[in-house]
């Protein structure tokens, strides 16, 4: 018979789906249980002192809404843009010995790219954190 002649053929009451059903049903009202017993269990006494964030017992001072510096994102960008060509390289090893040497020569171009790109970032000083320090 044709796979969807079969298809058509089962009924949901099947044992698979039946105990697939009965399964799910079995799961949501466990979890539905245990929010019950959780939000009856718990505490429910609320005070200023237990809304305040708590860090590994230091007081918060002041705000929590501080700036990262830019050279954060710059790092973080360029760790994206590499990684991102990190799984084209990886893709290609894969299929390396399909592509034969045209396939060589584009993974050489790609890399040669990607190293003058990093040159040039770092040359930029794209990479630098803080400020530069001049040599004596």
């Amino acid at each position: 018979m044709h796979p969807v002649t079969i298809a058509g053929t089962l009924s949901p009451w099947e044992p698979g789906v039946f105990s697939l059903v009965i399964y799910g049903m079995m799961i949501l009202a466990l979890v539905a249980v245990l929010l019950f017993i959780a939000s009856w269990l718990g505490e429910k006494k609320i005070n200023p002192e237990k809304l305040r964030p708590y860090e590994s017992g230091i007081i918060p001072t002041g705000s929590a809404r501080l700036r990262y510096p830019i050279p954060f994102f710059l790092v973080a960008v360029f760790f994206l843009i590499f990684d991102v060509e990190g799984a084209y390289i990886f893709s290609w090893a894969i299929s390396c010995d399909r592509l034969g040497w045209s396939g060589w020569l584009q993974i050489t171009f790609f890399i040669v790219m990607l190293l003058l790109g990093l040159v040039y970032i770092w040359r930029k000083g794209g990479l630098d954190w803080g400020p530069t320090r001049t040599r004596d």
